[in-house]
């Protein structure tokens, strides 16, 4: 058992008068700690359309999610404890949506719509007005961050993911037309 004990805490000889080495302190609990004290904001989002007055999107058509500036996409930390040092970094690879009856695809931070724009890599079709669910219909944004770690001395870990969410409220309207026949 003390050989066990010291074949992993080799001895260390401090001559009188010196001060002893500072103690090591094992890279991997200096990145959790570092990874447990980060304020891991949750996503910020923006959509389209927006209707005029009300900020409401339309049943049946392509509403376009995004992440703005505010979502960070990668997270870099530096923790030094005696003579270790650790840099942890956390990134993501995108937005997770969802909302009662609407259908989702999002694999990516969404593109910000703009007139010009084209296509996005995150939106949603509603398929109902969100009057059944009281008036808005509940949006739930995540964002999961997957975290890696480095140290000077050329270790390396990774992190159990951590993962952030907000929900918004989102009135969702049907647009609704009148037809009339052609007068003769």
């Amino acid at each position: 058992m003390a050989r066990d004990y010291f074949s992993s805490h080799p001895s260390v000889f401090v001559p009188a008068g010196q001060e002893p080495p500072a103690p090591e302190i094992d890279p991997s609990v200096l990145a959790a700690a570092a990874w447990q004290s980060v304020t891991v904001p949750p996503p910020a989002t923006d959509h389209n359309p927006r209707l005029t007055g009300s900020g409401a999107t339309v049943v049946g058509v392509d509403t376009w999610v995004w992440a703005t500036t505010a979502t960070p996409r990668t997270l870099t930390v530096t923790a030094t404890a005696a003579t270790t040092t650790v840099t942890l970094t956390a990134t993501s690879t995108g937005l997770s949506l969802q909302a009662p009856d609407s259908v989702v695809s999002c694999t990516g931070f969404g593109t910000p719509w703009t007139p010009d724009a084209t296509t996005t890599d995150c939106s949603l079709t509603f398929t109902r007005s969100s009057a059944h669910l009281g008036g808005t219909t509940p949006l739930t944004v995540s964002t999961t961050y997957q975290a890696t770690w480095t140290t000077t001395t050329g270790r390396t870990g990774t992190l159990p993911p951590h993962t952030t969410t907000t929900t918004t409220p989102l009135t969702v309207a049907e647009a609704q037309a009148l037809g009339t026949a052609p007068t003769p």
